[in-house]
């Protein structure tokens, strides 16, 4: 689990309702959902980076990756607007 200072807040397209991400565990159920409305190749390779984790560093990284292209695709929700 994140540490509370980690934790983000996302959408998915279309739905309004905010999804509190705090782990890997999190986005890779975010992710996958995300799939089904976005038939993206680079959020399908984004899923098998996240299933593909194996340590503490790796995670880190994939969740980055995650939020950034999150962040890219305006789906990141602003910390201000938790």
């Amino acid at each position: 689990m994140y540490p509370e200072s980690e934790q983000f807040d996302a959408r998915l397209p279309r739905l309004e309702k905010a999804i509190r991400i705090s782990g890997l565990y999190d986005a890779q159920v975010f992710a996958r959902r995300w799939a089904i409305r976005d038939k993206d190749p680079e959020l399908k390779a984004l899923i098998r980076q996240l299933d593909r984790v194996d340590g503490g560093r790796s995670a880190a990284s994939a969740l980055g990756e995650f939020r950034r292209m999150l962040e890219a695709r305006g789906l990141l929700i602003p910390t201000a607007k938790r």
